[in-house]
């Protein structure tokens, strides 16, 4: 066949949100001649392919320029979603998801679509599974959805990997340097980056690899930042293998295999000492030697993916996955046992999970003089999720056997040239299988506790969507949305934490899953060099789960919440060379906590992030100059628990790219005015000297890259 090559544009995108007139395109060259033939987005987290910009749900595209912006000033995964999407809880900084939500509920990640949430036993690292640097853009879907299955009550946030481009071969080689403002040798983290990326014939091939370590954390007052037992990311070690290999049967078909593996490990010669929540002292660190063996995320992916633009006039989408994720916490004083000697001991927990799955869907368009597109399919998980003490041997939470099946349907119809309805339903069924267990003793973890009769609980679903977007000029976009998202209850925290004999899994109400309904209502503006989004939610759930610190240990509390939202997103380009963004959000939320029907106590930080202004400049000087500079002022608020209640803080970033001779070389500033704060999660979250932490300070990043 004649050699081709497959070339991705990709135009501005307002601030990651994808509204009229900002598009996505693909150009294809035959031989030596070459076109680029704009178009709009695709945005592959919705399965009807829907093009950006004419959703009745709010979406947002994270390009791989504002990406890498935000490596250029941090590499942690969760400070680059809490500054890139609107409703994204502040980052803890720390090797956990926990407190970090979106729009006051449990995100999905995907990686290209596989799902890597886990939610029989959360173990609050989804977002850490792989390195940024593979990611070619974040498609996120705001609101409740059940267009990938299980998990996105509060919505989608899907990692669109990096392909081959450009044809023939070439390398990219990257390093960065980070260091704190008072250049600690202790604080020194580097990190290590390579990329091939080939086109022959028919073939296709890209391969990364990235190794990372990191520092200790610093403080605005130079106080090396505490450390979390549960899972660090300062004083770490990490690295990730990406492959992706495509071929072309011919002018629409096309099979793609991806492999990714990811592994961060903890360092062990840091122990912390404890603050003082009360008298405002954070948890620091100092050197030491820390019991049991370091905590560690270990995760790897495998997708196997076919398409057909053209199958019988039908866009065939099919792929299977498999992923196996393990997780090993540090040690904490919540596991005591007693050793042969009578010494009392700590035990560590490791989280297993192994998902097996497959996604398939059909699409026709052109139907109705062109005024319809159907998309159906059906997708199947199977997951197996365990936890186990490490020292000890025991099983913590019993090995968990979950089994998904799901059927949908959705269109998308013209009414007219400016009116368009978008309608689904999904049918869910699914069953949960967990043989018969003894749970254990917390006061000492080599005793047993109650024994639960096992079970086979099943539980089915239909959720619906329905959506209008209405055109009414060529500036101004109206839509409307009703959406459900259908989640299971952290299984694990229900199963390990039954102390009461005589129960059975058939017959538990807490395990029945969480069926999320989320309404809204938006619009859309653009003009030319201006753009404009606003939107406002509802976010309501009859049997919901609350996070709630009992005795130290997170419990999910099951009871009806209520959550409403407002989210404002614009831009303003100043000719060429400036770019001004702005995002603005505003949540409040409340639970039944007791249990008479009626929402009645607000919702803390553990589950909703503050309100939150953001502002960010982007200039481009000249061909090889270019800065960015960003403002998050989070503010204020108060909860019926006055232990709870957040004083706001303002942070500043900044970078600069310099294109040398050779080369690009970066220059990052994480909060540049080295403000000293208590992290969002620490004084909103939980009571606690232990988790009362100090925010980063003014550190600095240096980065080389090579592309040859």
């Amino acid at each position: 066949m004649t050699q081709k090559t497959h070339i991705a544009w990709l135009a501005p995108v307002m601030l990651g949100t994808t509204l009229p007139g900002l598009a996505f395109a693909q150009a294809e060259t035959e031989g030596t001649d070459a076109s680029r033939d704009l178009s709009p987005l695709v945005v592959t987290a919705t399965r009807n392919r829907s093009q950006a910009g004419e959703t009745p749900q709010k979406i947002t595209v994270i390009t791989r320029e504002q990406i890498e912006q935000q490596l250029a000033i941090t590499q942690d995964p969760g400070q680059v979603l809490s500054n890139l999407i609107p409703s994204y809880s502040p980052s803890r900084q720390k090797l956990s998801n926990t407190g970090e939500t979106f729009r006051g509920r449990a995100p999905l990640f995907l990686i290209d679509g596989v799902p890597q949430t886990n939610p029989l036993r959360d173990s609050a690292r989804d977002s850490y599974t792989i390195d940024l640097s593979m990611v070619e853009r974040i498609e996120v879907i705001h609101g409740a959805s059940a267009e990938h299955g299980l998990g996105a009550t509060g919505g989608l946030i899907n990692f669109v990997t990096k392909r081959a481009e450009g044809g023939g071969i070439s390398h990219q080689i990257s390093t960065q340097l980070t260091f704190d403002d008072d250049f600690e040798s202790e604080g020194f983290g580097n990190k290590l980056g390579y990329q091939l990326s080939a086109q022959n014939g028919d073939w296709d091939f890209l391969g990364a690899v990235t190794r990372q370590e990191r520092g200790v954390f610093y403080d605005g007052n130079d106080e090396i930042v505490g450390i979390a037992y549960p899972g660090e990311l300062q004083n770490s070690t990490s690295y990730d293998l990406f492959g992706k290999l495509g071929y072309w049967i011919d002018e629409d078909q096309n099979v793609e295999f991806s492999l990714n593996h990811f592994d961060l490990e903890e360092g062990d010669d840091y122990v912390p000492e404890t603050g003082n929540r009360d008298a405002g002292i954070p948890t620091t660190a100092r050197r030491g030697s820390r019991d049991g063996a370091p905590g560690f995320n270990e995760v790897t992916t495998a997708r196997l993916a076919y398409s057909h633009d053209d199958w019988l006039g039908n866009e065939l989408d099919a792929q299977i996955y498999r992923q196996r994720f393990r997780a090993r916490f540090a040690t904490t004083p919540f596991f005591p046992y007693l050793d042969a000697s009578g010494n009392t001991q700590y035990d560590q927990s490791r989280n297993e999970s192994d998902k097996l799955g497959g996604k398939f869907s059909l699409s026709r368009a052109g139907l109705l003089d062109d005024r319809l597109r159907l998309t159906t399919g059906i997708d199947v998980l199977q997951d197996e999720t365990r936890q186990m003490l490490v020292d000890t041997e025991r099983t913590y939470v019993p090995e968990t056997q979950f089994r998904n099946y799901a059927l949908f349907l959705q269109g998308d119809f013209s009414l007219t040239d400016s009116l368009s309805l978008h309608a689904g339903v999904r049918h869910e069924q699914a069953e949960l299988e967990v043989d018969t267990f003894s749970t254990i003793d917390r006061s000492n973890v080599t005793q047993d506790n109650v024994t639960v009769d096992g079970g086979k609980p099943d539980f089915d679903e239909t959720l619906y969507n329905l959506g209008l977007v209405y055109q009414a000029t060529d500036w101004a976009q109206l839509y409307a949305n009703y959406s459900q998202g259908f989640g299971m209850p952290d299984v694990g925290r229900v199963l390990r934490g039954i102390d009461v004999p005589g129960q059975d899994i058939d017959t538990l109400l807490q395990l029945q899953p969480i069926v999320t309904d989320n309404r809204e209502i938006g619009a859309r503006f653009d003009w030319d060099r201006y753009g404009l989004e606003l939107s406002y939610y509802e976010s309501d759930s009859d049997y919901g789960e609350r996070l709630a610190e009992v005795n130290g240990v997170f419990v999910g509390n099951r009871e009806k919440t209520e959550i409403q939202g407002v989210e404002v997103t614009g831009e303003m380009r100043l000719g060429d060379a400036h770019d001004l963004r702005l995002t603005y959000t505003h949540a409040e939320g409340e639970s039944d906590q007791d249990g008479d029907g009626s929402v009645d106590t607000e919702l803390t930080g553990i589950n909703i992030a503050p309100d939150t202004l953001r502002l960010g400049w982007s200039a481009a000087w000249n061909d090889t100059l270019s800065s960015h500079l960003q403002a998050s002022h989070y503010f204020d608020r108060s909860v019926d628990d006055p232990e709870l209640e957040f004083d706001g803080y303002t942070l500043f970033d900044a970078s600069l790219a310099y294109r040398l001779p050779v080369g690009q070389l970066s220059f990052g500033i994480e909060n540049l005015t080295d403000e000293q704060y208590i992290t969002y999660y620490s004084q909103a979250a939980r009571v606690s000297d232990e988790y009362y932490f100090a925010g980063r300070g003014r550190t600095f990043t240096l980065g080389y890259q090579l592309d040859f």
